[in-house]
């Protein structure tokens, strides 16, 4: 579109501009008298209304679901951050449980030698309800059938196909479901 060089000039003057100024001024006359026709009048206030509700109601929706998605994004991430808070607490509180084995262990040598006595006894029986508390079982009882996931042989001695510890060198320990130690046992036929 060019610029007209003086806007006072008829032959550079734009039609568009002035068909646009022209039904603009028509539509204030109209506005202003008071001759309009009651139907023309509610005609034009219905188009209105159509042409601003669903601009309304698009955005309404719009936001409706920016909003519940923007929601389902925050409980997908508490759930996840609560989920993995508590996994780390149960790694957390397996690695001091498997500190604590050793522990275990002499205290239950001490105990099949007869040395567990007075306040070493006591420190055991409070150690043992610590673990009690803390849902950590023991394994690997002699007769048990052998299982590779959960025991580790470190000789066999069977020589049939169903196997069993013969003798349990070390106990394993599970804390809930998590496999804390493997047993260390000695594979032997059952008898």
């Amino acid at each position: 579109m060019t610029m007209p060089d003086n806007p006072g000039d008829p032959e550079h003057t734009d039609p568009e501009a002035t068909s646009a100024e022209s039904a603009e001024a028509a539509a204030d006359r109209a506005m202003q008298s008071d001759d309009l026709d009651p139907t023309l009048e509610a005609d034009v206030d219905a188009a209105l209304a159509d042409s601003a509700e669903p601009s309304i109601d698009a955005q309404l929706a719009e936001r409706t679901e920016d909003l519940q998605r923007v929601t389902a994004e925050y409980a997908n991430y508490r759930r996840r951050t609560e989920r993995e808070r508590a996994q780390g607490v149960e790694v957390a509180k397996s690695q001091v449980v498997v500190q604590l084995l050793p522990i275990l262990d002499d205290l239950e040598l001490a105990e099949q030698h007869g040395d567990l006595e007075g306040p070493l006894k006591s420190t055991r029986d409070k150690l043992l309800a610590v673990m009690d508390g803390l849902k950590v079982k023991a394994f690997g009882e002699e007769g048990e059938a052998f299982d590779a996931e959960r025991h580790e042989a470190v000789q066999d001695l069977s020589e049939g196909e169903e196997k069993v510890l013969g003798t349990v060198l070390r106990r394993g320990y599970l804390m809930g479901d998590r496999l804390l130690r493997t047993a260390m046992v000695i594979i032997a036929d059952p008898s």
